[in-house]
């Protein structure tokens, strides 16, 4: 009885580690497409490394007036190995920065 408690509370565990993750990953991503958006590569790449979780990947893509920074985490913990964690955001790009 106590084993399988133990493994729910884990779990549960899990689960609010990833709410948590989401959250830095959407934070990191809103950062991101802001920073690069403005033209500024190297900002969103150091803000991701400072907000999302350890482990995290941005990517970043232009199309037109917009830009998409996507923030990726392959791996959320040992106790869910198969849950991977990616949030998106887009920004307008400001003046001066492509077109």
């Amino acid at each position: 009885m106590l084993a399988a408690i133990v493994v729910v509370v884990a779990a549960c565990l899990a689960g609010i580690g990833c709410v948590v993750a989401q959250m830095r990953c959407a934070d990191a991503a809103r950062e991101a497409a802001r920073l690069a958006g403005r033209g500024d590569s190297a900002g969103a790449a150091s803000a991701v490394g400072s907000i999302a979780p350890a482990g995290a990947v941005l990517s970043v893509q232009m199309s037109g007036d917009l830009v998409t920074a996507t923030v990726t985490i392959p791996k959320v913990s040992t106790v869910l190995p198969g849950v991977s964690i990616r949030a998106s955001a887009t920004a307008h790009r400001e003046d001066g920065t492509g077109g």
